[in-house]
């Protein structure tokens, strides 16, 4: 398998992006503790727009991600809830290393 960067981007409603952000946050805080195979998660808050937020996320292959992480009782009860402080769904993708 060829590991993976996943970006995620989000939006937030204009009036929830504190919100979003602590949402967001508690998500990576359960994946990093609870999934093994995450190679790391770093959350990014555009500092224009404090809407945009970003995520890079390390995974073994992008397969893994699609598959058993998006699977997830806590990713499924985020996506469930997330309607009432994000726009719309993440934008997602997906990124290898490049050699120079």
């Amino acid at each position: 398998m060829n590991p993976i960067v996943v970006l995620v981007h989000y939006r937030a409603l204009p009036d929830q992006a504190d919100a979003a952000r602590r949402a967001i946050a508690a998500l990576v805080a359960t994946v990093t503790s609870s999934e093994p195979e995450c190679g790391g998660i770093d959350l990014l808050q555009d500092a224009n727009d404090p809407t945009r937020i970003t995520l890079v996320e390390r995974w073994p292959s992008q397969a893994h991600f699609l598959g058993p992480h998006l699977q997830q009782p806590h990713i499924q009860a985020f996506i469930a809830s997330a309607g009432a402080f994000l726009a719309g769904p993440p934008d997602l993708s997906f990124w290898h290393p490049a050699s120079a």
